[in-house]
């Protein structure tokens, strides 16, 4: 019997992309009331073309339920940066959730917890038993690679992924999965609005993973540093250990998931109508299509 195959999809990642993609050339598929559903009508194709392209048993979606989380708590600057998102975006939050549901898709996600960590924690569910596909556009992922997980980074349009193994990510990297959140807590992370070590960017990050295996690695060597590497690490040694703990997913929340509550559906006319008479014109001729 072949293992499942469960598909877990970064619910946010997909949306934003969706929305922005059309939003920047004048598409936003406006309903007849003037709302906008572009990133949901985009997010679901992303989502049924991943599914026609890689065939899982099984899918997950999981979403980032308010910009509040315990990393906040930890660090007041993380994500801080980030822009509000438009106003034509902020119904589509709720909408992309309900339109996942009506799809047969089950959604998860927990106000203070991070979608990255509730597919982290996905990923250790059910172990030698299921193999995992992670759709996302979030380097940070990478951390989670292993024998039965694999990660297609979203690239252009809705059928071109970049798709990572365990394998392929040691061979560019030099290190193990696990060990790219000690990379991320030298060089930091803009986007997360986090910032390592000063001084320390990406190529010399990974070297230092690469000779000492870790940031406490690291620091239990650092005489054997440069002297300029020496000090930039001392001088911003809190913010090095801080980044490091932002830096890691979470693997451990308590999900309590059967897999007969994530297989995938079977689809019906009747949802096609549905789709229809709520304006989702797009997502109800792609629906039609994928009839199984």
């Amino acid at each position: 019997m072949e293992k499942p195959h469960i598909m877990l999809v970064d619910g946010m990642a997909l949306l934003f992309r969706s929305y922005f993609a059309t939003a920047a050339v004048g598409q936003f598929f406006r309903t007849q009331d003037g709302l906008a559903t572009n990133g949901v009508q985009g997010f679901a194709r992303h989502v049924l073309t991943a599914k026609s392209m890689m065939k899982p048993t099984h899918i997950a979606v999981c979403w980032d339920m308010g910009a509040h989380t315990f990393r906040t708590d930890m660090f007041d600057g993380y994500k801080a940066n980030r822009p509000e998102p438009p106003a034509d975006m902020l119904h589509q939050f709720d909408q992309a959730r309900e339109v996942s549901a009506l799809l047969g898709w089950k959604n998860y996600g927990e106000r203070g917890i991070e979608a990255d960590d509730f597919i982290g924690s996905f990923t250790k569910q059910w172990p030698g038993e299921a193999d995992f596909t992670i759709i996302t556009g979030d380097k940070d992922m990478l951390q989670l690679l292993n024998p039965a997980v694999k990660i297609a980074f979203m690239k252009k349009g809705f059928h071109i992924y970049d798709v990572y193994t365990d394998v392929r990510f040691g061979e560019e990297y030099g290190i193990l999965p696990e060990q790219f959140a000690d990379v991320k807590a030298f060089m930091g992370d803009a986007s997360d609005g986090y910032p390592g070590v000063k001084g320390i960017g990406p190529k010399t990050a990974l070297q230092l993973i690469q000779r000492y295996g870790s940031v406490e690695g690291v620091l239990d060597n650092i005489d054997e540093l440069k002297p300029a590497q020496k000090k930039k690490i001392e001088e911003n040694g809190d913010m090095l250990a801080l980044s490091k703990k932002l830096a890691v997913i979470k693997d451990d929340l308590q999900l309590d998931v059967a897999l007969t509550e994530i297989a995938v559906p079977n689809y019906s006319a009747e949802l096609v109508q549905l789709f229809d008479e709520r304006e989702f014109r797009l997502l109800a001729r792609l629906l039609e299509k994928s009839f199984t």
